[in-house]
């Protein structure tokens, strides 16, 4: 058919068959989804053939068969088998990748022979070939048992423009689909990929640290965490070494704070028989045992000068002397170091060696305190009621906006020990404002440190006293706000 002939037809349309390409035509403009299209299709071949039944098969090219998509039947009723509707015919229509029309299919040559023709009495046929990529995707395939006059040579031309409309809005539809769980998979890939194992966050604090941790996580550099009381630097360690090449290897901690230095030094590097009282037998260190993983230091601020010197061996041998031993052991560990002091400070004040501190400091990680990331509040207390066996319970909004106005001086831990009080305190599955008892810490201040420690403790002391307010702490203090904000901004809060 010429050009000519094509407009001439398209001039002879029926109102039901222009209805019909508006509708394909205005489907290919919208968001669509597979389904709808193969459903509404189905109606119109319905409506515009006037057939008794109609099918939307799909062909999959890997077993050479056909799978039911959708069928309805003059009431518009569903067809629940394809066996149904004649393979033989959708095999004609797949093998031949054209539209076919039969008006007498029980006295047509080649197709009568077709058992399915012959039990299911068909006599009129109309069908046309789904493409895609140039490839049969499905075939639209309308019979009926008496004579249709109404499968004419102008329907079955209709019917292949619109099964080229309909193929091109399936396309798109298709598309769309793998795009969407594309999208799904990439985002899964991504949020996954942020994700740090076992840590809360969503503020835009703790996903700059997620990206840190990832960073440092695929390097094996040693780091030093830096953060108060509280914060979670031991579950940072342990997310880096989740993260790391050296996962499926051990993972060791030993905190280092108020414990003898003899007592410390045969835990970390092990003794060797007899070297004391009681060394009954040779004993690895807990830096032995990690080896080929990853060996975790909290409070390293507090382990002595002479006990620093044997760890900047480690650090720069990677070797370890068991106590009372003189051969030295190789040993491939990754360090990680946490503190909650400032090793700058204690490095001037000689109580920390500098070069271990540099050795030490490659790749420093701030965990922010709970102050400063109160969006987190909410997701940290889901995640704590949930851990504690209450996962039906759930805050007010007066008690969350309490435990969100809260100066936290405890941090995490101590918000951990708030949601457990208030689930013993609760009644049901609410936890009301009353049940949030917020201990005040003592106002006693704790000086074993530097000057600028005990200024940083008065300083954020009278902070929490004044539940952060500024003005009013600087009042307090016989300052001026502006010296507030200089002293917060050098100790990380803004």
């Amino acid at each position: 058919m010429d050009i000519k002939e094509r407009l001439g037809y398209i001039k002879n349309l029926t109102r039901e068959q222009f209805a019909a390409l508006q509708y394909i035509s205005e489907r290919l403009n919208s968001e669509v989804y597979e389904d709808a299209i193969v459903f509404e299709t189905l109606d119109w071949v319905i409506n515009v053939v006037n057939a008794e039944r109609v099918v939307f098969a799909k062909y999959d090219s890997a077993t050479g068969g056909f799978s039911l998509i959708a069928s309805r039947n003059a009431n518009k009723d569903i067809v629940n088998k394809l066996e149904d509707f004649s393979t033989g015919l959708l095999k004609l229509v797949l093998k031949k990748k054209e539209p076919v029309l039969f008006h007498d299919a029980q006295n047509e040559p080649g197709i009568s022979q077709l058992s399915s023709v012959l039990l299911k009495r068909i006599r009129s046929v109309i069908g046309v070939p789904i493409l895609k990529n140039k490839e049969v995707w499905g075939v639209i395939l309308a019979d009926s048992q008496s004579d249709r006059r109404e499968f004419t040579d102008s329907n079955l031309l209709f019917l292949n423009f619109f099964a080229n409309l309909v193929s091109l809005a399936l396309e798109k539809a298709l598309k769309i689909k793998e795009l969407a769980e594309e999208n799904t998979l990439l985002k899964y890939q991504f949020e996954e990929y942020n994700r740090v194992p076992d840590m809360v966050g969503e503020s835009k604090t703790m996903k700059e640290l997620s990206k840190l941790i990832h960073r440092v996580s695929a390097s094996d550099a040693t780091v030093l965490i830096l953060g108060e009381s509280g914060t979670g630097k031991d579950v940072a360690a342990q997310a880096i070494h989740k993260l790391s090449s050296r996962k499926d290897h051990p993972y060791l901690a030993q905190f280092c704070g108020s414990i003898p230095d003899t007592l410390l030094e045969s835990e970390l590097f092990g003794y060797k028989k007899g070297a004391f009282t009681g060394a009954s037998a040779d004993k690895k260190g807990l830096l032995e045992a990690s080896d080929h993983g990853t060996f975790f230091l909290d409070e390293i601020a507090d382990i002595s000068v002479a006990l620093q010197a044997k760890l900047l061996r480690v650090l720069e041998n990677k070797e370890i002397i068991r106590l009372g031993d003189t051969q030295p052991r190789k040993i491939n560990v990754r360090i990680i170091a946490a503190t909650n002091k400032d090793l700058n400070q204690l490095v001037k004040a000689g109580t920390f060696r500098e070069d271990l501190f540099y050795r030490l400091n490659v790749f420093p990680l701030r965990i922010p305190p709970l102050r400063e990331r109160r969006d987190d509040i909410a997701l940290l207390a889901d995640h704590f009621l949930q851990r504690l066996g209450s996962p039906g319970v759930k805050l007010t909004r007066a008690a969350l906006s309490k435990l969100e106005s809260f100066y936290w001086p405890g941090n995490i831990r101590q918000l951990l020990n708030v949601i457990q009080r208030a689930i013993i305190l609760s009644d049901g599955s609410r936890i009301e404002e009353e049940s949030i008892i917020l201990e005040e810490t003592s106002h006693e201040i704790k000086f074993d440190g530097t000057l600028r420690e005990f200024e940083r403790q008065i300083l954020l002391r009278r902070l929490e006293e004044h539940g952060g307010n500024r003005t009013q702490t600087a009042a307090s203090l016989g300052v001026s706000v502006r010296w507030v904000q200089l002293k917060l901004k050098e100790i990380g809060i803004h």
